[in-house]
């Protein structure tokens, strides 16, 4: 009696714990289940490795790459293809989820007739058009091109073609009768920040308006500016030519593959010239510190044997030319684009084909913006004034 009694018992309760344990299992299932339904309300939809092409005007924006609580082109897209459902809601929190990348940063206010990004989207013929619609329209997309599954805008790119314009005037000697004021003397005074960490103002008269409107640069002033930017070609270390924090984190060696200087052109009542430069990557700043370089050693008339000093251990802090003259004109895919063409799997990223478009957009939102700014503001007197007034203590190499 006692063994069955003791059996029975044991019976009852392995019966007591299967049943615990599969309720238990049950209620796992439905949670499962449940939190499967809520997050595939809406058909999971193929997608696509795309190399967009896009242009803008800058000067609204803190830079091309994504950054917290600003406004930059990478967030202003980013949102745009999550509004037209190219990007579904569960990839919409971070840029991340659909490989995200660009071909070329730019800085805060630099602009580019054309840049890339690589992305993954859901596809759809109307994808540019519908884009474009929502976009602002200081931001263009030119077009789009399926690729490989592993493209990276960046990774990909084998260099960069960037353009840089200012006005010839910027070459003309370097002022020496210069007086500072401690208060303006007229609402078009120029502000100069002086004394330890710059904290003093002082206010310089700036020059008459009509004199940078009439003023032509000499063939010998424009030959010694296209001398200096063309000792940037080759491989260098343009440890100068960038912010002191950068160096030691990253190599600072760089390869210019070509830089062309225009004729000079009048454009709206002042002489313009523009620069070309072909790199395989910039660092930050290295461009507009370029510029400023062979601007100041034709504007004091220094020897440009220093330029060639400038690539060597020594520390000089080369100022930064200003950024509204700067653009990206277009990244290069050439080792990419002659793969997917010899093997026939991809159609190549093919800028060229929305040329007419780029240009277009380039002569009225990016030109005619850096043009009519000069004007209104006269940004590059501004920038040889301060020049002028630290060269003999921050920029004390250039006149020695």
């Amino acid at each position: 009696m006692s063994c069955t009694f003791y059996r029975s018992n044991r019976c009852l309760s392995t019966f007591s714990t299967i049943r615990s344990l599969l309720g238990s299992f049950l209620q796992s299932k439905d949670k499962q289940l449940s939190k499967v339904d809520l997050q595939d309300t809406t058909t999971r939809k193929p997608k696509k490795k795309v190399a967009v092409m896009v242009g803008f005007n800058g000067s609204k924006y803190y830079g091309m790459q994504f950054q917290d609580n600003v406004v930059s082109i990478e967030r202003t897209l980013f949102e745009a293809f999550c509004k037209i459902d190219a990007i579904s809601k569960q990839n919409s929190l971070h840029p991340s989820k659909v490989q995200f990348h660009r071909a070329a940063r730019t800085d805060k206010g630099v602009h580019a007739a054309c840049n890339v990004v690589s992305l993954k989207i859901i596809p759809d013929p109307c994808f540019i058009e519908k884009a474009n619609s929502v976009l602002p329209s200081d931001i263009r997309l030119w077009g789009y091109v399926e690729t490989t599954k592993g493209f990276n805008a960046k990774n990909q790119c084998d260099s960069r073609i960037y353009e840089y314009l200012l006005p010839t005037y910027a070459l003309r000697e370097k002022q020496t009768n210069i007086v500072l004021k401690e208060q303006p003397g007229a609402p078009t005074d120029i502000m100069v920040r002086m004394g330890d960490n710059h904290g003093d103002e002082r206010y310089v008269t700036m020059t008459d308006p009509s004199i940078l409107s009439n003023y032509r640069v000499s063939q010998e002033r424009l030959d010694k500016f296209s001398e200096a930017m063309f000792m940037f070609k080759g491989t260098h270390d343009f440890h100068n030519y960038t912010l002191s924090k950068v160096i030691g984190k990253r190599d600072t060696r760089r390869h210019i593959r070509n830089i062309e200087v225009s004729k000079p052109k009048m454009i709206q009542g002042r002489e313009w010239i523009s620069v070309k430069l072909h790199g395989n990557s910039f660092i930050l700043h290295q461009i507009r510190k370029m510029i400023s370089m062979a601007i100041l050693c034709v504007h004091v008339d220094a020897p440009l044997s220093l330029i060639e000093e400038s690539f060597g251990p020594q520390r000089w802090s080369i100022p930064k030319a200003p950024a509204l003259g700067l653009l990206l004109e277009q990244p290069v895919f050439e080792y990419y684009n002659q793969k997917v063409i010899k093997e026939g799997i991809r159609d190549p990223i093919d800028i060229e084909r929305y040329r007419s478009a780029i240009d277009q957009f380039k002569q009225d939102h990016i030109y005619s913006f850096i043009i009519h700014q000069e004007h209104q503001r006269n940004v590059f007197e501004k920038f040889l004034i301060n020049s002028d007034v630290h060269m003999a203590t921050e920029y004390d190499f250039l006149v020695q």
